[in-house]
């Protein structure tokens, strides 16, 4: 399974409100300019993600988004799976032969484990740690 853009920037714009969570609406603009990322783009993934239910938007001159749920209640999976879509590293892995069919699904529930238990709020704080040591290691 290879992760997209989509899902690489929409985790960007995700941690970036989660760091600003409980200060008022962040706009897209000032995502991108901090990351040196596209707009537009940005604006692209951001419906997706209100359609889910995950960020809102605020409207008016001091408008933005925020999030729609508190950073602990939102995992990397949620995210991923928005814009992404299912999490499978192949595809038809039902009509493998029983060994290859048991690899890929221990594989997928690794990786599902793996975005499923980390919150936007451990991401948030894990960008500020100076000590990556400190944070956690997942092994897939």
């Amino acid at each position: 399974m290879k992760i997209s853009t989509k899902g690489k920037y929409g985790l960007t714009i995700m941690i970036a409100l989660a760091k600003k969570h409980g200060e008022g609406p962040t706009s897209l603009k000032s995502i991108a300019r901090d990351h040196d990322l596209s707009e537009h783009y940005l604006e692209q993934l951001a419906s997706p993600l209100r359609n889910a239910g995950l960020i809102k938007s605020i409207r008016g001159a001091y408008g933005g988004y925020v999030l729609a749920k508190e950073p602990e209640d939102i995992t990397s999976g949620d995210i991923i799976r928005v814009l992404e879509g299912p999490i499978t590293p192949v595809e038809g892995i039902e009509d493998e032969a029983p060994a290859k069919q048991a690899l890929w699904m221990r594989v997928r529930d690794a990786v599902k484990d793996v975005l499923d238990t980390t919150t936007l709020d451990y991401l948030s704080h894990y960008e500020d740690d100076d000590d990556p040591k400190e944070a956690y290691m997942f092994y897939i």
